[in-house]
């Protein structure tokens, strides 16, 4: 078990970012960096063994600092939509960017995801991140101290530990926006991955996915991965918000409460598995389904729809 941190690069004005390497003693290691409190590579072994990066990254800071790229980033202070980019708290509104039509997405530009934060180890094989949201920024009140802990434990979880503490009644909706690829190729979809999600409806959502209020059943749609099969098997069907979005970019409502068991995926050709668990109500399951024009990831590899899975565990959309 170790930690091992050295600078990746610096921003334009000077401000250094710092990678952290997590290691166990079972041939899995994640490096995670301080801009955007990114999760940026994941060595995962196969069924034999053999330790691959099954998550989407860059190898530049560069290719991070665009002011639009989610890759593995850490989303706040709200994930996901807000209608109108705009919230009340009590008599008093709150005006947000509007970064997707007259909506806010991921809390616009300046988010978490695009800060710098300032880290520490945290045990054998952790590191916590920190970081102060000062009141007004991207139009959010209060000031809020923000804290994620990353730590990779002996039995290959890869733990994410969210708190945060305000001066004043806030939002606060933080999300990881990792891009999974199991197969441990980047070059390949995702297509043939089972997906299997603990969910029984999921929240209908407007040509905006901003959800109307009303949940609909799973059972018989593209959207019924109660038991698990492969995420391409229904991609395609003919759902009018799977061929607005291009694949799946859908709330699901977990079942249950509390810490449990909210998702799973598992590739066949190379036998690793990931199970998802969290204590939120939602999670967002977005199939990648664009990337901006000359897209690339680590050494090089073009970005392309279909390529990787994100799992955002969260509230629901717009529940401001």
């Amino acid at each position: 078990m170790s930690v091992e941190k050295r600078e990746f690069g610096r921003l334009p004005d000077g401000t250094a970012v710092e990678l952290y390497t997590l290691k166990n003693g079972r041939g899995m290691a994640a490096e995670v960096l301080s801009y955007g409190c990114r999760l940026a590579r994941l060595f995962v072994p196969d069924r034999n063994g053999k330790a691959e990066n099954v998550v989407l990254g860059h190898d530049t800071l560069g290719e991070y600092a665009t002011g639009h790229d989610v890759l593995g980033a850490v989303i706040g202070r709200f994930a996901n939509r807000i209608a109108g980019a705009s919230f009340r708290i009590g008599a008093q509104s709150f005006s947000l960017v509007k970064n997707e039509g007259e909506n806010s997405l991921h809390s616009g530009p300046g988010g978490f995801q695009d800060r710098v934060w300032r880290g520490g180890a945290a045990g054998e094989a952790a590191v916590a991140f920190c970081r102060r949201s000062p009141a007004g920024e991207c139009g959010f009140p209060g000031n809020l101290d923000a804290k994620v802990t990353y730590a990779l434990t002996d039995d290959n979880a890869l733990e994410l530990t969210y708190s945060a503490r305000a001066d004043a009644e806030t939002p606060f909706n933080a999300t990881n926006h990792t891009f999974f690829n199991l197969t441990g190729d980047a070059r390949r979809d995702i297509l043939s991955v089972e997906m299997q999600i603990d969910a029984q409806q999921i929240t209908e959502a407007d040509e905006f996915l901003i959800p109307t209020g009303k949940f609909l059943p799973v059972a018989g749609t593209p959207f019924d991965f109660r038991t698990p099969k492969a995420v391409g098997r229904d991609i395609g069907a003919a759902e009018p918000s799977l061929r607005r979005c291009g694949g799946y970019d859908h709330n699901f409502v977990l079942s249950g409460a509390g810490f449990r068991k909210a998702a799973e995926l598992y590739d066949p050709a190379s036998g690793r598995r990931m199970q998802v668990f969290t204590d939120l109500p939602g999670m967002q399951v977005y199939t990648a389904n664009s990337f901006g024009k000359n897209a690339r990831g680590c050494g090089g590899v073009p970005l392309k729809a279909h390529h990787a899975a994100c799992l955002e565990t969260q509230f629901f959309p717009d529940s401001v």
